[in-house]
């Protein structure tokens, strides 16, 4: 009985390579921002793993595998989220990891099904949970972590997406804390790390009307690092992953750290104080306002949705562009 994890590679971009044989700089393909599972006949009844883990050369990839729910964590998954992550930690054969959701979307937050079950019975013990509500979110991970971002990253997904220390983002991708709508608050560390990115007013803003961020202004404040094609987002990222892995680790975590002690709110005293203030001022009115809210949700997805809030829509190509794909292509096959 085995399992087969089978990842996708092409060449993500245009990257034209002269003379191989002599060049003595190995060209890379790149990671496609798509995974798939196959299992044996004899595994069928076994449940499909939530929490991929696969090792490029020295590089961790860690998959988010919840295709059906956007990817969207429920407690189990968070537990071997957090177990995926230590244990990349403690392996010292690996210096960096990439953190990417499975099947479109990055992370659509904490599991609808769960949290509707938690309001039901008046609780937020799901905020409460040590480690975080979608991953170990309450402590800075002990090795750099890069994001691949692409569909949805919202809610507790974009407070899973700002743990990591760098963003790659998909030109379509949507960002946003849309827990806004449901009336649940942020608590793995989305207030203390984003107002640290991106500064309290741009904060203020995302958190407060709960709206979409899309890539050019998220990476002209700051939210994300680079911004790729569609599809790309994987490859990109285990890209950038190598070329921070590439460098003598020592004086790198010693450059981090003091990055993580100094920053802005990521003091880790200051850190550990935010995160524990942004916990325990939950009150007993979020639970009613998180149950009035997951009763709108159920309604209007039982209504169908009033608008494309869960579509991405591809990127448009200009006429020119198709022209130039035309002849690029035609010139190939001569």
């Amino acid at each position: 009985m085995h399992k087969l994890f089978v990842v996708s590679r092409f060449l993500c971009n245009k990257i034209r390579i002269n003379d191989l044989n002599t060049s003595n700089i190995q060209k890379r393909t790149l990671c496609l921002s798509a995974a798939k599972y196959a299992e044996s006949e004899e595994t069928n009844t076994d449940p499909k793993p939530t929490i991929l883990v696969e090792k490029d050369a020295n590089i961790t990839l860690i998959g988010i595998n919840r295709e059906q729910q956007r990817n969207s964590i429920d407690g189990a998954t968070a537990e071997k989220l957090s177990e995926a992550i230590t244990q990349f930690e403690a392996d010292d054969t690996s210096p960096v990891g990439v953190l990417y959701g499975i099947g479109g979307s990055f992370c659509a937050g904490y599991d609808v099904k769960e949290l509707e079950t938690e309001a039901q019975r008046g609780s937020l013990n799901f905020l409460l949970r040590h480690e975080g509500s979608v991953g170990p979110t309450r402590r800075h991970t002990r090795k750099p972590i890069v994001c691949g971002i692409s569909g949805y990253c919202v809610a507790g997904g974009l407070e899973l997406a700002l743990l990591c220390d760098l963003r790659v983002m998909e030109d379509t991708a949507v960002l946003g804390f849309f827990n806004r709508r449901l009336g649940v608050p942020l608590s793995d560390g989305g207030t203390i790390r984003l107002a640290a990115a991106v500064g309290y007013s741009n904060a203020m803003d995302i958190i407060g009307t709960g709206r979409r961020v899309y890539a050019t202004e998220a990476h002209r404040i700051g939210l994300v690092n680079r911004v790729v094609a569609t599809g790309t987002a994987l490859g990109q990222a285990v890209n950038l992953a190598f070329s921070i892995a590439k460098f003598p680790m020592a004086s790198l975590q010693h450059d981090r750290n003091a990055l993580l002690d100094n920053a802005n709110a990521y003091n880790r005293p200051g850190f550990h104080i935010a995160v524990h203030n942004e916990i325990m001022n939950v009150s007993a009115e979020m639970v009613t306002d998180m149950q009035e809210g997951v009763k709108r949700f159920k309604t209007s997805e039982v209504k169908g949705p009033k608008t494309d809030a869960w579509q991405v829509k591809q990127k448009s190509i200009p006429d020119w562009e198709k022209v130039e794909i035309e002849i690029e292509e035609s010139n190939k096959r001569l």
